[in-house]
């Protein structure tokens, strides 16, 4: 064998893994959340997987092993502070933080201080404080780019309907051997003999595992979080592994992959330990000092960052209950104003029920995504008949979408949950012909890119002519065209479950079950719709990611038809009258699209009278009118105003077509009466529900189970991707370059894959347009039944007593308290004035 490690490697390959190391390996490895595809590109929480720890643990441990970061930085607290942060609140924080030895003044000072920390090094960040990098490549970089690149390769094409762990099998084995051919590393890195410490390396993971923690020392006290290291130096490839194991998980499938990606990355500290050992003795002598030092150090390296950012917590502590006392300020006046009727002896409300008794007009049931907070708003002003109902977008359809004459089908619910029932649109077979070939001569153009500047390849592969598409979409913009999403879709569906087609008895069955979690299995109005919401822009690799998150990243167009086919059906129908549920005869279930980008709304069937459409353009103008101050639009009104905005949705150079979810900070599960009228400024989640109507607390367990968790995952994404871009987020978008097989992007030409949003998509250039706080949640319901179901539910009780949320029990009196830790206190809510 090649080199002078003869003695190291026999030592080392005698050993092989005990059972606490893969024990160990499989906790390192399972710490990195799964990021999803492009074009079903949902919000993840990245730091779902630690959910069993605290917030605060967690936040100390990323930023001393990777030096990311869970909150922000000190100059962010600097502008807010005397301005949405008062003196009350940071006391209130440093009370609830038992910070008693801290004062005011000293968390202003803190603000002006330079922080010095320490962070943890791979062996890779050791061997590049000994290189001349004026000169030389970092290790660091180098070892990101040819890792990074192979990935992009060897993931391009991802098949359907297959086990990952089975088709990726051997991508270690697969990147020693392409990493064995490529001499060119020796040259880039000026090092010679490196390629010869490849050749030696096991040709299997768990061998190279074995070796390398050897060969380093690494014991288990240390092991998990050098792993966990390791994985946050490659953290967006390791989060698309993390997505193949998430989906063998939902399939039923065992998923290694993560074990021989970390081998790939272990591999290169091996390679670099040895290399320096054969190259530099003294220079490596002082290595091994540095590492084994650090070794023994890690524990409390942790512990001091966890110190350190002790003032820090309290600045962030304070922002959030900023937030909530002028939201509870708010809930107070709603129920003192809008639902009259106070004892004067307690101040509490009288009223405990829906006011309202007559039929309603009209029902319009949105996603509770929190821009359909401002539609619902706007059109509930229309006319005192019109109820609106917020539900989770995918309508409680466990479906996967076939288009026409296709073979791919894609999920249309959310990301932790498996889709059950396949839909397929009915169509005469000549019409569906003609339109699937003009549709795939669009779509094998639009296989290239996205959009016109977004790949660069492309550019070069079709020079002037594309030049010339270029010129023509600037001067004369058009709607974006997706490949899926524009195929027909018809006003008849074949609904499969297990290639079977779905019998009268499981549609029904399914029909009841959706109609009572939306409430809407009495008292229905005859004119019913059901919006689903999507966006439209151009140049967006992100698109998916304004679509409906519980759609898994689609538009909720798909959901919304089919529901309002299967409850249109008369036999249907009839099938409901048996199952307790009957639908009035005049009764007509319409589906809706709510284009988010422009807030045009689009109607699908019959039944559209020319008075409710009136109501719907009347919404749209004032929900225009309001996000216009956002969009930097106050200038314009009216038409001029929906021009301008119809613009920025074609606009292929546009960066902010819209702002998605940002500002989002608050989940209300109650019924609408209780929040109508009230202006959440397009910030909260509104969940339909009334416990009263829930005697089990089934439906209730599905909301705190369900759309709660999904709203956790959109609120974290974006407090991430706020509060650390580089490492949660995907950078300046103009430098985007889309990954063949549209597994995510680059930030340029290489690096390693983004995850996350854009900046672009948090911050106008000069303020930013999401406030990172944790969610807070707001339930109507009676305290036992939240703490049983926060008992029962592990993960749910994670999130709130590992401080991944705030949740509160709205009173039908108006109270407000906090449910934490098993214990139940009053809600903090007063405004103090300030000078």
């Amino acid at each position: 064998m090649i080199g002078n490690n003869n003695i190291e490697q026999a030592q080392a390959l005698t050993t092989s893994l005990s059972e606490s190391q893969n024990n160990l390996i499989a906790e390192g490895c399972n710490r990195i959340a799964p990021t999803w595809p492009l074009e079903e590109l949902i919000a993840v929480n990245p730091w779902w997987e630690l959910r069993d720890q605290s917030f605060l643990d967690v936040s100390a441990k990323i930023q001393a092993l990777g030096q990311a970061h869970c909150l922000m930085p000190k100059t962010y607290f600097q502008n807010q502070w005397l301005e949405t942060i008062y003196t009350h609140h940071v006391e209130q924080a440093m009370t609830e933080l038992c910070h008693y030895e801290m004062t005011v003044m000293q968390l202003e000072r803190y603000l002006l201080e330079d922080d010095d920390y320490t962070h943890w090094h791979n062996i890779s960040d050791f061997v590049d404080s000994g290189r001349d990098r004026q000169h030389m490549m970092a290790w660091r970089d180098e070892i990101t780019q040819q890792i990074s690149q192979f990935c992009a390769d060897y993931f391009r094409e991802r098949p359907l309907n297959v086990c990952f762990n089975e088709h990726y099998s051997g991508i270690y084995s697969a990147w020693l051997e392409t990493t064995r051919k490529d001499w060119g590393l020796e040259i880039l890195m000026a090092e010679d003999g490196l390629t010869e410490q490849f050749l030696e390396l096991p040709e299997k993971a768990e061998d190279l595992l074995a070796e390398a923690f050897g060969t380093l020392g690494v014991g288990d006290a240390q092991l998990a979080d050098y792993i966990h290291a390791l994985l946050l130096d490659e953290n967006g490839w390791a989060s698309w592994v993390a997505y193949l194991k998430w989906q063998d998980g939902l399939n039923g499938f065992d998923n290694t992959l993560m074990q021989e990606f970390l081998a790939i990355r272990v591999a290169w500290e091996l390679v670099l330990w040895r290399h320096q050992k054969e190259t530099g003795r003294e220079v490596f002598n002082e290595l091994k000092v540095m590492w084994r030092s650090q070794l023994s150090f890690l524990p409390r390296l942790i512990e001091a960052h966890k110190e350190s950012q002790k003032k820090l917590w309290v600045w962030q502590r304070a922002a959030e209950i900023a937030y909530q006392s002028r939201l509870h300020e708010r809930l107070r006046f709603t129920s003192e104003h809008l639902h009259p009727g106070i004892d004067e002896s307690t101040g509490e409300v009288e009223h405990v029920t829906n006011p309202r008794t007559e039929r309603s007009l009209v029902q319009a049931a949105f996603c509770i995504d929190v821009r359909s907070e401002v539609y619902r708003r706007a059109l509930e002003t229309q006319n005192e008949g019109i109820q609106t109902l917020g539900f989770a977008g995918f309508f409680g359809l466990p479906i996967e979408f076939q288009p026409l004459g296709s073979e791919i089908s894609r999920p249309q619910l959310p990301g932790l949950l498996r889709s059950a029932i396949k839909v397929t649109p009915l169509t005469g077979k000549e019409k569906l012909t003609l339109t699937v070939e003009k549709l795939n001569k669009k779509a094998r153009w639009s296989e290239w890119g996205y959009a016109p500047p977004a790949t660069f390849s492309m550019v070069e592969a079709t020079g002037v002519l594309y030049a010339f598409r270029m010129l023509k979409n600037s001067l004369f913009p058009d709607s974006h065209y997706h490949p899926i999403n524009d195929l027909p879709l018809t006003a008849e569906f074949e609904l499969t479950e297990n290639e079977e087609p779905l019998n009268l008895e499981r549609k029904a069955e399914l029909a009841a079950t959706i109609l009572h979690a939306m409430g809407l299995d009495k008292n229905l109005a005859s004119k019913v719709l059901l919006v689903g919401h999507g966006s439209r822009s151009c140049n967006n690799p992100h698109l998916a990611g304004y679509d409906c998150g519980a759609c898994g990243g689609q538009t909720g167009e798909v959901n919304v038809r089919v529901l309002a086919y299967l409850l249109n059906e008369m036999d249907v129908r009839e099938a409901l009258v048996e199952k307790g549920i009957i639908i009035p005869e005049d009764t007509v279930f319409i589906a809706a699209m709510h284009n988010t980008t422009t807030d045009d709304i689009t109607f699908f069937g019959e039944g559209v009278d020319d008075e409710l459409r009136q109501w719907f353009e009347n919404a749209s103008d004032l929900c225009r009118q309001e996000r216009s101050s956002r969009l930097g639009l106050t200038h314009l009104d009216g038409k001029a105003l929906n021009k301008a905005i119809r613009g920025r949705s074609k606009d292929w150079s546009q960066v902010r077509p819209e702002w998605g979810l940002a500002g989002n900070a608050a989940f209300f599960v109650a019924p609408r009466w209780r929040t109508r009228g009230v202006d959440f400024d397009g910030r909260a989640f509104l969940h339909d529900y009334d416990h009263e109507e829930d005697q089990d607390r089934s439906l209730l367990t599905l909301i705190m189970t369900a759309p709660m968790v999904v709203a956790n995952w959109i609120n974290l994404q974006y407090y991430a991707s706020a509060c650390d871009n580089h490492v949660y987020g995907s950078g300046n978008k103009t430098l985007h370059n889309v990954i063949e097989g549209a597994v995510g992007v680059f930030e340029g030409n290489g690096g390693d894959l983004r995850i996350g949003l854009p900046i672009q998509a948090l911050h106008d250039g000069e303020n930013w347009m999401h406030e990172p706080l944790r969610l807070n949640v707001y339930i109507d319901a009676p305290r036992e039944a939240i703490e049983n179901i926060a008992k029962e539910h592990e993960a749910v009780r994670q999130l709130i007593d590992n401080d991944w949320l705030y949740l509160f029990r709205w009173g039908r009196k108006g109270t407000i308290e906090r449910y934490y830790k098993g214990l139940w206190s009053t809600a903090y809510s007063t405004i103090q004035k300030t000078t």
